[in-house]
């Protein structure tokens, strides 16, 4: 990839998050928060003069999210107009806001930082350069565009398994999943919004696997979980129907109200495990009723217990 010379104006697109994101009460999910994203990121390449469409059809290309990190400092709710405006930003990366108006005021709910390529489609039926505007973006394969630096492959011993390896870590939790085609795009592999989709999954099935699932801490404790900083990024290509070994640990607990968890996700090839996508999560929960309304919650010992696991 080569240095963009995109035009410099914000591109700016209204819209609303989807009613499937509303779960707690009204306050929309952090997983809503980056398809508002990717919309914007959509509306910024049309006003570059090409489409994600225009671009397979006519050039072979795919728009891909490499590498989207979000902060959200403010809620989102359902039927809120949300402003999204997307501009440069620092080097070759695109900088994003979310904001809305209440009570008269901006209220920003979510600042960004992504990263976008356009990758040469195996499945096209030809290929043609992308336009001059949008030539710093492509690439042949996906790697080259990944923001990760060495990522590492694991080659499995003999007697050894994609299980056996991925869980040898203390506290470490596996979950392996199909890619299904509705995940995918350019009738190939996993797209970015995959993988968030798998960030959110993952999460609910280990605090659920954990004893604190969302539905227990919900009931008995109104504990409503919070996402303020989430970061997805793309490694390698996984092809649709491959298998996605998906492993979350929780790193670290911050001030005792926030843990700090991270998602890895692996295709086996071969006796090889091929790392494909890394996300963090910052997650707590804000207490909805009762003594503490409206602050976040402490993580006593119960719950830091059963986020840490086995792990000293």
């Amino acid at each position: 990839m080569t240095a963009l010379t995109t035009q410099a104006e914000p591109s700016v697109l209204y819209g609303r998050p989807a009613y499937e994101g509303a779960n707690i009460r009204t306050w929309i999910g952090f997983k809503h928060f980056m398809y508002l994203v990717e919309q914007g990121l959509l509306q910024w390449l049309r006003d570059q003069g090409s489409s994600a469409r225009d671009l397979y059809l006519e050039h072979g290309l795919g728009f891909e999210v490499i590498d989207c990190s979000v902060q959200l400092p403010a809620v989102l709710e359902i039927d809120d107009d949300v402003r999204v405006q997307v501009s440069p930003g620092r080097g070759d990366k695109l900088a994003v806001t979310l904001s809305v108006v209440r009570d008269g005021e901006e209220v920003t709910v979510l600042r960004g930082k992504v990263s976008v390529a356009l990758v040469r489609e195996r499945s096209a039926a030809e290929h043609r350069p992308a336009p001059s505007q949008l030539a710093g973006l492509e690439v042949g394969e996906l790697v080259q565009a990944s923001t990760v630096a060495n990522p590492a492959r694991r080659r499995l011993a003999e007697g050894e398994s994609a299980e056996s390896v991925l869980t040898a870590e203390p506290g470490s939790f596996l979950w392996s999943w199909r890619a299904p085609y509705f995940y995918c795009h350019f009738s190939d592999r996993v797209q970015h919004s995959g993988y968030v989709r798998a960030l959110e999954e993952v999460v609910d099935r280990f605090l659920a696997e954990r004893g604190i699932s969302v539905g227990r801490l919900l009931t008995e404790r109104s504990w409503i979980p919070v996402v303020s900083r989430a970061r997805v990024q793309l490694i390698e290509a996984a092809h649709m129907e491959e298998t996605i070994h998906t492993v979350f640990t929780v790193v670290d607990i911050l001030r005792g109200v926030i843990f700090d968890g991270r998602m890895d996700c692996f295709v086996q090839r071969g006796d090889e495990l091929v790392p494909v996508a890394t996300a963090q999560i910052l997650h707590g929960y804000a207490i909805a009723a009762g003594e503490g309304a409206g602050g976040m919650a402490t993580l006593d010992d119960e719950v830091v217990r059963a986020l840490t696991g086995d792990r000293p």
